[in-house]
C-alpha cells in the first residue's frame, strides 16, 4: 500500500515537472516515464486488489490540483494542426499521454476531460500521426522500465516489444477507447466525429484497419480491435484474412455443407474450419498418416453434409463464420448476445473477448490470421493438390506419415485461390493442369517452401539474423538468399507485386558483404532480375575501386562490371 501511495506521488510530480524548464525536464525524463508507466500498470492490472487500490490514492493525490493538471495535459496536444511534422518533445507527449490515460481511469475526471475536448485532441492526434508517421521517430517505454541484467543479446532472434515503437500511437487509441466506452457504461453515447468535416467515421475505420495490417506491435493491434469493438466491428483485421474471406459463400472447392433448420445451407471448406474453428468440424473427422496413393483416393472425396442444430440462430452462424473466414466481422447490438453465445460454445476465445468489450491484457499475444498449421499431418487429410518443385539437387523431406516419393507440399485448392491470382485463374480455367492432382513449381524446394508459407499466412520467412547470420559462410547465405531471388522471378512471371516486393527487401537488407553481392549479382542475373542486380551495384559501389584492383570483379561479365562502375561514379558525384 505505501509502495502504491509513493508510485502515484511520483506520477503527480512526473505531470509538475512539465512546469519546469526543458533543460531541467530532460534530468527528470527517466523517473518521469518510469513512475507514469507503474501507476499506468497498476491502475489498469488484471488483479482487481492493486487496481481498486492504485485507483483509489490516486484520486486521493489528485484531488486537489488534478484537475488544473489534466487542463495541462490536454495543453500539451496543441501542436497538432500547426505545420510542424514532429513532436516538440517526444518524451514530454509520451508522459502527457500515460497521463491522459490514467485520467481515463478515475470517474471523477474522465467526464472532465471528454468536457475539456480531451476526445477532439485525441482524435486529432491520431490523425496527425498517420499523416506524419514517416517523420517520426519512435519510442517505447520498455527500454525505460526494462531489466537487463539477465537479457541474453547474442544468437538470439529478435523479438519486437509487444507495445513496439509506436508507443505514442498506442496510448492515444487506449485512452481514446476508454473515454468512449466509459461513457457509453454509463448509458451515455457520444459522437466523437460530431462537427468534423473532413474526418468521418468511415475515414477513421479504414485507418484503424491499416493500422492493424501493418504494424508488428501486438499491443497496438489490440487497442486497435478493442476500440473498433466500441463501433460493432470485432476482430483482428489483417491482409491474408480479406483475402480468404472471398472464399466464403462461394460453393467452388467447399467440401461441408452446413445446413439450417429452414433448409438452407452454407458451403465451407474443412481446412479452414480445422484452423480457425475445429468445433465446426464432426467428431470423425480425424487426420491419419496415409501413403502418397492414399492421397490420391482422398481427392476424390465427396462433400460432407452437417446438419446444424435447431437452436442455432442463422444470423448468428452467418457473423462467426464471417469471422472465421476474415478475421473480423461487423455486428449489431441486437445480435452481440446471440454471436456471444455461439462464440462462447464454439469456443473462439479472442471473439468472445473483444464481444464483452474486455480491455486487453498487457503482454497477450495476437490470435494472428495464420493457417500454416494445415500444411501438417492434421491438414493433409483436406488435402487436394499436391505441389512438387522441380529440385536440382537432393532434398531430404519425406515424413512419418507419407511415403510419396518426391519433395512436395500437400496444399489445399481454396487456400491457393484466396491468396494468389495465379491459382485462382489456373483452376478455374478448366485446362489440363487445373484438373491435376500434382502441380509443378518452377523453383527449387526452399522457394517452393517459402512461397507455400506466404500463400498460408501473409508473411515470407525471413532467414535467420543477428550473430547467426553473421557466422555462416559466404556459401550458407548464398543458400538462404537464393530463395527469394527465385521467388522474385516468380512473382513477376505470375503477377504477384507484393510477394516480389517483399522478397526484394529481405535480400536488400541482407547485403552484407561484397563477396556475398558479387555472388548474388551472378545468380539474379540468372534470372533476370534486374532490379536486385541494380541494388546490389549500388550497395558495392563504395568499394569499386577495391574490388577492381583485387580482381574480385573479374568473375563478372564486362556489362556488369561497367553496371558497378557507372553506380559508383553517382555515388562520388552526390557526394
Amino acid at each position: 500500500m505505501v509502495m502504491h501511495y509513493l508510485k502515484s506521488l511520483s506520477f503527480r510530480d512526473s505531470i509538475s515537472r512539465e512546469k519546469l524548464p526543458r533543460q531541467a525536464n530532460r534530468k527528470c525524463t527517466f523517473s518521469s516515464i518510469s513512475a507514469a508507466k507503474a501507476v499506468l500498470m497498476m491502475m489498469y492490472s488484471p488483479c482487481e486488489y492493486i487496481a481498486f487500490h492504485t485507483r483509489l490514492i490516486l484520486s486521493e493525490v489528485l484531488s486537489l490540483e488534478g484537475e488544473e493538471q489534466l487542463k495541462h495535459v490536454l495543453k500539451d496536444f496543441q501542436f497538432i494542426g500547426s505545420e510542424v511534422t514532429s513532436m516538440p518533445d517526444k518524451h514530454q507527449i509520451l508522459i502527457s499521454i500515460m497521463s491522459l490515460v490514467c485520467y481515463c481511469g478515475l470517474p471523477q475526471f474522465y467526464r472532465n476531460a471528454v468536457k475539456h475536448k480531451g476526445v477532439k485532441a485525441l482524435l486529432a492526434f491520431v490523425r496527425w500521426w498517420l499523416l506524419n508517421e514517416a517523420h517520426i521517430e519512435g519510442v517505447s517505454t520498455s527500454s525505460y522500465v526494462r531489466d537487463t541484467a539477465n537479457l541474453r543479446l547474442c544468437c538470439t532472434i529478435d523479438i519486437v516489444d509487444w507495445e513496439g515503437k509506436e508507443t505514442h500511437l498506442l496510448l492515444a487509441l487506449w485512452s481514446l477507447a476508454e473515454l468512449i466506452n466509459c461513457h457509453e457504461a454509463e448509458g451515455r453515447s457520444i459522437d466523437i466525429f460530431a462537427r468534423e468535416k473532413t474526418y468521418g467515421i468511415e475515414s477513421f475505420i479504414h485507418d484503424i484497419h491499416d493500422i492493424c495490417a501493418r504494424t508488428s506491435s501486438s499491443g497496438l493491434i489490440w487497442y486497435s480491435s478493442y476500440l473498433l469493438s466500441l463501433f460493432g466491428i470485432y476482430g483482428f483485421p489483417s491482409k491474408l484474412g480479406k483475402k480468404v474471406s472471398s472464399l466464403f459463400r462461394v460453393e467452388d472447392y467447399g467440401d461441408m455443407y452446413l445446413f439450417l433448420r429452414d433448409g438452407e445451407y452454407i458451403s465451407v471448406h474443412k481446412v479452414v474450419l480445422l484452423v480457425r474453428c475445429p468445433s465446426f468440424l464432426p467428431p470423425d473427422e480425424t487426420s491419419n498418416c496415409f501413403s502418397g496413393d492414399q492421397v490420391i483416393n482422398k481427392i476424390q472425396k465427396t462433400k460432407r453434409e452437417v446438419t446444424l442444430s435447431a437452436h442455432v440462430d442463422e444470423q448468428a452462424i452467418f457473423k462467426v463464420l464471417d469471422f472465421v473466414y476474415s478475421g473480423c466481422l461487423n455486428v449489431g447490438e441486437e445480435l452481440v448476445r446471440k454471436v456471444k453465445v455461439l462464440a462462447k460454445h464454439c469456443s473462439i476465445q479472442p471473439l468472445l473477448h473483444l464481444l464483452c468489450r474486455k480491455r486487453p491484457k498487457w503482454g497477450a499475444d495476437v490470435p494472428s490470421f495464420d493457417l500454416t498449421s494445415a500444411l501438417g499431418p492434421a491438414g493433409h487429410d483436406f488435402s487436394d493438390v499436391i505441389l512438387e518443385a522441380t529440385l536440382k539437387e537432393d532434398t531430404e523431406t519425406s515424413t512419418n506419415c507419407c511415403s510419396f516419393p518426391r519433395p512436395h507440399i500437400h496444399a489445399h485448392k481454396a487456400i491457393l485461390m484466396s491468396s494468389c491470382n495465379y491459382f485462382w485463374a489456373l483452376f478455374q480455367s478448366g485446362m489440363q493442369e487445373s484438373r491435376s492432382q500434382t502441380l509443378k513449381i518452377p523453383v527449387s524446394w526452399e522457394a517452393l517452401y517459402k512461397l507455400v508459407v506466404w500463400a498460408y499466412s501473409g508473411d515470407v520467412p525471413r532467414p535467420l539474423s543477428g550473430c547467426l547470420w553473421d557466422n555462416m559462410d559466404i556459401e550458407k547465405k548464398m543458400f538462404e538468399l537464393r530463395p527469394y531471388i527465385e521467388l522474385c522471378w516468380l512473382a513477376e512471371f505470375w503477377f504477384i507485386d507484393d510477394l516480389g516486393n517483399e522478397c526484394s527487401q529481405v535480400v536488400a537488407s541482407f547485403l552484407d558483404s561484397p563477396e556475398l553481392s558479387l555472388k548474388l549479382i551472378q545468380f539474379a542475373v540468372s534470372f533476370s532480375q534486374w532490379e536486385i542486380v541494380h541494388i546490389t551495384a549500388n550497395r558495392i559501389a563504395s568499394v569499386y575501386g577495391n574490388l577492381r584492383r583485387s580482381g574480385a570483379l573479374d568473375v563478372l561479365d564486362e556489362s556488369l562490371i561497367e553496371l558497378i562502375r557507372l553506380a559508383s561514379v553517382r555515388l562520388s558525384q552526390e557526394l
